[in-house]
């Protein structure tokens, strides 16, 4: 079949790839070129990048800010038989998907129609879902709302990062997807709708990272995990930024050498440093233990180093 594939991050380029071994690109629609990183760069995106590694690849790729009718037009051009999308970042209208004999399909990253929208992979780990995984969907006109051709679920630990987690998807989506073109090129899809309650996420934007250590340090720790790579987490000490690469709930105990206990004190003060588990800062509720930080424009440093390079740190106050 000749595919149309439609995405952008990282996380669909194992799905391109996948297509492209076992049956014909049509063309390539991903988002247009973007500031990246540090120094704001303007490059393609991932998948747009990716498509010169395709050997022997003279696929066309369309980089469209919308999807009026000469960019429909140029689509049609190609003569797709399918739409292929994985988080392309945008809704298709019905002239756009009326473009495609066969329909359109879609992976999505969540058990649906539990988190719906932009965001699954984070916000399973914001909400401690106990389990995941990735469906591949009919295109709908309602978002995230067709119904199913594949499901693979999978458990969580409460350990995993966005980033771990966006490439676990990567992989199952990318086999889940080749599966389910092979049936609907045999005509022996099977497809069943949505059951339960639709839930939904919002776009992640890039202050969402702010830590508000008022909230209790479970909520903060799958915050940090669920912003990793992006957004990225972060607080502020002494008027500098400082990015919390990883932590987790502290379990251990801290006292004076007296043996006192400790007085209580607001949130986001740092108690001191457990040289086994890291810098304990107070939060809302319980303790959390900071295990790799990085200053705004500097490398990121172990906790040991950290409070090695930081005088007096116990009673310091972060945010």
């Amino acid at each position: 079949m000749r595919v149309l594939f439609a995405g952008s991050p990282a996380i669909a380029v194992p799905t391109l790839e996948a297509i492209a071994r076992e049956h014909e690109l049509a063309a390539v629609l991903s988002n247009p070129p973007s500031p990246q990183g540090r120094g704001k760069a303007t490059l393609p995106t991932p998948v747009a990048q990716a498509i010169s590694g395709i050997s022997g690849s003279a696929v066309p790729l369309f980089e469209f800010e919308k999807l009026g009718l000469a960019e429909r037009q140029r689509i049609a051009d190609v003569k797709p038989d399918i739409l292929v999308a994985f988080a392309y970042g945008k809704l298709f209208g019905p002239k756009f998907l009326s473009l495609f004999p066969k329909g359109g399909i879609n992976i999505h990253p969540s058990l649906l129609p539990r988190h719906r929208g932009s965001s699954p992979i984070q916000q399973a780990i914001l909400d401690g879902d106990e389990k995941t995984g990735v469906s591949v969907q009919r295109i709908a006109l309602e978002m995230d709302s067709g119904e199913l051709l594949a499901v693979e679920e999978f458990n969580l630990d409460g350990s995993e990062t966005a980033a771990l987690l966006s490439e676990r998807c990567a992989h199952i989506g990318s086999r889940l997807c080749a599966d389910v073109l092979g049936a609907i090129q045999k005509g022996e899809e099977k497809s069943w709708p949505q059951q339960g309650e639709a839930t939904y996420c919002r776009k992640i934007q890039k202050d969402d990272g702010l830590i508000d250590w008022a909230k209790p340090a479970g909520e903060l720790d799958a915050m940090i995990r669920a912003f990793d790579p992006w957004p990225g987490s972060f607080s502020f000490i002494k008027g500098q930024r400082l990015n919390i690469l990883a932590a987790s709930v502290y379990s251990g105990s801290l006292a004076r050498a007296s043996g006192e206990a400790l007085p209580k004190v607001p949130p986001g003060t740092i108690i001191g440093v457990d040289r086994a588990r890291g810098i304990v800062v107070s939060t809302g509720e319980g303790f959390l233990s900071l295990t790799t930080l990085q200053l705004s424009g500097k490398k990121a440093l172990s906790y040991k180093d950290f409070a090695n390079g930081l005088r007096d740190i116990a009673g310091l106050a972060l945010g």
